[in-house]
């Protein structure tokens, strides 16, 4: 069975399920479109150039006619995990009689991450999704039907921002100012904060954004104005301190539910947009309730197509699971020739310890292979790759990405050495935890409070990024890279050939590796090592 799936909407995506294996996941946003970009003609176009023939059945993830979850449905609509707002019918695409199914967003979800994971169909266990709107624990049944445990909070990814919003005066005055690139920033400032008691100021300001419905809708910043916290500025040592003990309160209010209700012992499932938060994630792994965690690297809305398509298969076919790979995303555009690209850059056959003497140089190389990565993170196929010791070079990748200091650049590692490096045991490929860095080698991926979320590699999954990191070993002692996304400031990932050379030249980077090829940058290493303009 062919099943077609489309999520409407912020971070839109297409994506096809075809006898149980995902074809594809195509994000709006991918091939440096913008972020959490709705469903695009290019990501649809996309999509059917990859079909082989018409699907059986077209998907469409429940979602609103506007902003906010409230607004009017649009198919299934927001709401709903036991299957009672499923919509079943027949149209026609192109010629051909089809199937239609929608499920609802929060369906969506919740399939996705059971779909994804290795639980075996029909074993029971709990779910967790956190995300803008819905804060809530459930548990799939022997019959894979879902029953919700407990409802907990109310908009836990609205709220978890809005201090952000609140601090920034840069904030827009809409819906509390709302912007999705918030909760990232607020996850990396959390790191800063030093240990002190809440104060009265904190608290008050805390348990009013907990507690508020709709927060979107109804706490405009001039209604917080009242708060100390009001456009303080988000690098304030202050904000960092309430950064991180508002982020605590969040998680608390769940694990105190989860202590009292959760008691079977069942592994748990993570889906929603909070399930990019690497330091819950880490948090619900440690807290000894559950035997296993499972978050899939595209909790967000980004794996809502394909959560619907396992709804439909599940429905069609009475089939939960699917054979997945991460990197499943659109292929790369090859719209320039090799003639081309020599007009700027030396070729050479890629020699993958000629690229990791490079690297342990100081050289900074963007690394393209493959098809894009699912999900928001760079997982190796769409990278900015650089040494991992110096804290220079944290500083140097973000001028490269225009992006503020504070924001820590993550490591790839040898899933092998992980342990070697980090505190961890065993594979971590999505980069959905954090790990205390063992290594003090490690500078450059060493966030401020000794954390960093490391992507482990292994030979099975990526076999020529497993040989860099080997070669890159052999040569400095340490199978750990800096792995940034290789994107644009507000764009998805740079996936053609001229969006590529663009940004290496605009950018200054020292050169890629496409596939097979090496290229460096003529007339030699220009890797920004001081000011915008490459000075010292």
């Amino acid at each position: 069975m062919r099943i077609l799936s489309f999520k409407p909407g912020h971070d839109g995506t297409t994506a096809l399920i075809e006898d149980g294996r995902l074809v594809f996941s195509h994000e709006a946003e991918k091939g440096s479109f913008p972020r959490y970009g709705e469903l695009s003609p290019t990501a649809v176009l996309d999509a059917m150039a990859r079909m082989d023939g018409p699907p059986d059945v077209v998907c469409l993830s429940g979602w609103v006619k506007g902003f906010h979850s409230t607004e009017p449905p649009l198919g299934a609509g927001y709401f709903g995990f036991d299957g009672s707002e499923t919509l079943v019918g027949e149209s026609r695409m192109l010629g051909h009689r089809v199937r239609t199914f929608s499920s609802t967003h929060e369906r969506s979800h919740l399939l996705s991450a059971y779909g994804m994971s290795d639980i075996e169909h029909g074993s029971p266990c709990y779910a967790l999704v956190w995300e803008g709107n819905i804060g809530s624990f459930y548990e799939f049944t022997p019959d894979v039907r879902i029953r919700r445990v407990r409802a907990v909070l109310e908009d836990p990814g609205n709220k978890y921002q809005h201090i952000f919003a609140l601090a920034d005066p840069s904030s827009p005055p809409q819906h509390g100012g709302f912007r999705f690139s918030n909760a990232g920033k607020m996850m990396a400032l959390t790191g800063f904060a030093r240990s002190s008691p809440v104060s009265r100021a904190e608290g008050e300001l805390i348990e009013y954004i907990l507690d508020q419905p709709s927060i979107l809708l109804t706490a405009p910043k001039e209604k917080l104005a009242w708060s100390p916290f009001h456009d303080i500025g988000v690098e304030s040592q202050e904000f960092k301190d309430l950064a991180a003990k508002h982020s605590k309160a969040i998680f608390e209010r769940f694990l105190a539910v989860a202590e009292q209700e959760l008691t079977r012992g069942l592994p748990l499932l993570i889906a929603g947009g909070c399930g990019l938060n690497c330091d819950w994630n880490r948090q619900w792994r440690d807290c000894g309730l559950f035997p296993e965690v499972f978050v899939p690297p595209c909790p967000n809305d980004s794996g809502s197509a394909i959560g619907t398509a396992i709804d439909a298969q599940l429905h069609f076919t009475g089939q939960s699971k699917i054979a997945w790979n991460v990197y499943s995303g659109p292929e790369f555009l090859h719209d320039r020739t090799r003639e081309q690209i020599r007009d700027s850059f030396d070729e050479h056959a890629l020699d993958l310890l000629q690229v990791a003497e490079l690297l342990a140089s100081g050289r900074v190389l963007a690394w393209v292979q493959g098809n894009c990565e699912i999900g928001p993170r760079a997982l190796g196929n769409r990278s900015l790759l650089a040494a991992p010791f110096e804290r220079k070079m944290r500083d140097q990748l973000n001028r490269i990405k225009l992006r503020e200091p504070y924001r820590p650049i993550a490591p790839v590692c040898r899933e092998e050495d992980v342990s070697d490096h980090f505190d961890w045991d065993g594979p971590s490929p999505y980069m959905l935890y954090f790990q205390h860095v063992r290594d003090q080698r490690l500078q450059a991926v060493t966030h401020v409070d000794g954390t960093a979320r490391a992507q482990t590699i292994n030979a099975g999954e990526n076999p020529r990024l497993h040989g860099l990191l080997g070669a890159f070993k052999q040569l400095t002692g340490a199978g750990v890279l800096c792995n940034t996304s290789l994107n644009l400031p507000g764009r998805g990932f740079i996936n053609s050939a001229s969006d590529l050379i663009a940004y290496v030249l605009d950018r200054r980077i020292d050169g890629f590796v496409l596939e097979d090829r090496l290229y460096v940058t003529r007339p030699g290493p220009l890797a920004l090592t001081g000011n915008e303009d490459g000075t010292a």
